[in-house]
């Protein structure tokens, strides 16, 4: 790839997916890494700047991870954010030391000084003059000594060297994290690192990666055919429409109908792929063999794991029937890369396991193609505009892959997942109403595997239970419950129990992320 590249080091935050998605926002490539990347890697990568992620770990203790020296030997600008910043400072000859006082969420930073990177960039003014940020801590360790060659950027209360720089070096550190929404000008402060200061070229843009992508293919699969599992969702569209742009006819579609689909799936999949695009697809009708297979199984864990297993199985025997398939393609995008490359290295902890990413088995006599690997969420719904896919399907709200399968609470059976089915189409088809679909990031329904004594025309109903769940969001990494007007959640409420036979109440979730995930399994 010809574009300029920022590395980024991961010491294991939660939230360094972010830092690479502020990137991106930039039209600038970046990839994430460990942070224990060999120096020769770091020549061969060729980066115009590297940023180093925030940890849990605390940099004044020899036992933890530092970067390699030749982050500072690359002659390239380094970021340093929270424990980045402290690993800095300790590998450079300053001190880090344990605060009596802790930072965790808004805080208010004084900049100080002139520096390039926060130049021009400020919140509000004191009345003294001084430029100030809104930002977000999360810290309980400070660095105490600047190495030599830095001055203090920025500082708060109670933590005096809240940012320090070292100007001649191209070396900037910020102990609050840009990366996140809460810091309110984070996204120009990282901006403002990734092109003026590291001078990288803005070139990564979707139309552009068409072009590239569609060679890349080409030129990775040759004549051979590849098989695609479609899943209705937007990567796998998005997924299927690269690629047949770049193969055609030599790309077979398989559409597994398990059970676990919104309704109607399997209906819109033959119509914008079979019909108007005119890919060849398979469907697979294995609603029986899932149900089977998730009988009696309630960690959700457990069923995401037999839901992929499953998947890939029949992906299996679809390609076996295809002499020529030699590829199997999945829609992977990078997050899920990064999550679970952090949960290999340890450097993270794992929340939820990726059944697109890894586990699969070596019985699997196919290569994998992952054309969407090296891009976030918003990037794939860029490229499948760019591609031509149909508005309403590229800003479908995120479905899990596992479908249904952890949106029905403890064991997975048909009657549940029909119920929840005709519910949640329910739901949608309220917020498209009310002109409220594409103002909220995710909304759904989830079922509840308990019962609930009712009355319905003056008898006695014992049904079952479902929770609408509703968010707002900007990054999924953090999520406000969506505050739907009352009319609205009681216009879904009573078509629910009244239009879906076995179910007799419905409840709204109201938690936040964190501390709840926004799925609830």
């Amino acid at each position: 790839m010809s574009h300029d590249r920022i590395l980024i080091l991961d010491f294991g935050s939660q939230v360094t997916q972010l830092i690479a998605r502020r990137v991106r926002e930039a039209h600038v490539y970046c990839e994430v890494h460990a942070n224990d990347v060999s120096a020769e890697f770091i020549r061969e990568f060729n980066p115009k700047g590297i940023i180093l992620s925030g940890s849990h770990m605390s940099a004044y203790e020899e036992s933890n991870d530092q970067v390699s020296p030749a982050v500072f030997e690359a002659g390239v600008p380094v970021l340093g954010i929270c424990y980045g910043m402290q690993t800095m400072a300790q590998q450079l000859g300053g001190r880090v030391e344990g605060s009596n006082k802790r930072e965790f969420g808004y805080a208010e930073v004084r900049a100080h000084n002139h520096t390039k990177l926060l130049e021009g960039i400020e919140d509000f003014r004191t009345a003294e003059g001084h430029g100030m940020l809104k930002v977000w801590m999360s810290h309980g360790d400070k660095v105490t000594v600047l190495p030599p060659g830095f001055s203090v950027m920025c500082s708060t209360p109670s933590c005096p060297i809240a940012g320090m720089c070292d100007e001649s070096r191209g070396y900037y550190a910020v102990q609050f994290h840009p990366e996140v929404t809460h810091t309110v000008k984070g996204r120009e402060i990282i901006e403002r690192f990734v092109l003026s200061i590291c001078g990288a070229k803005p070139d990564w843009v979707m139309s552009n990666y068409i072009a590239e992508a569609v060679e890349s293919i080409k030129a990775q699969v040759g004549d051979e055919e590849v098989i695609l599992g479609l899943s209705g969702g937007v990567d796998s569209s998005v997924a299927a429409a690269l690629i047949h742009r770049a193969i055609g006819k030599n790309l077979t579609c398989v559409f597994v109908d398990n059970g676990l689909l919104r309704k109607n799936e399997r209906e819109q999949v033959r119509e914008t792929f079979e019909k108007n695009m005119g890919l060849k697809l398979i469907v697979v009708d294995a609603v029986d063999r899932f149900m089977n297979a998730l009988a009696g199984v309630t960690d959700p864990e457990q069923k995401r794991k037999i839901i992929g297993r499953e998947f890939v199985e029949i992906f299996q025997e679809e390609a076996s029937k295809l002499t020529a398939a030699k590829w199997l393609a999945q829609g992977t995008i990078y997050p899920d890369v990064i999550e679970s490359a952090g949960a290999k290295t340890k450097k993270a902890k794992t929340i939820k396991s990726h059944h697109n990413v890894g586990g699969l088995p070596d019985t699997l006599h196919l290569k994998l193609l992952e054309p969407l690997r090296s891009l976030f969420k918003d990037e794939v719904r860029e490229l499948g505009v760019e591609l031509g896919l149909p508005a309403e399907m590229v800003y479908r709200h995120p479905f899990p892959g596992p479908g249904l399968g952890v949106r029905i609470l403890g064991e997975v059976k048909r009657e549940y997942a029909d119920l929840l089915r005709e519910a949640d189409a329910i739901f949608i088809e309220e917020l498209r109403a009310a002109g409220l679909y594409d103002k909220v990031s995710q909304a759904f329904v989830v079922f509840l595997p308990v019962k609930s004594v009712g009355v319905m025309g003056d008898g006695r109903t014992y049904d079952y239970v479902v929770s609408l769940r509703c968010v707002e969001t900007s990054d999924f990494m953090t999520a406000h419950w969506s505050h739907l007007p009352y009319e609205l959640l009681g216009r879904v409420s009573n078509r629910i129990i009244n239009e879906v036979k076995g179910i007799n109440r419905v409840v709204y979730d109201v938690s936040g992320k964190p501390p709840a995930t926004i799925e609830w399994e």
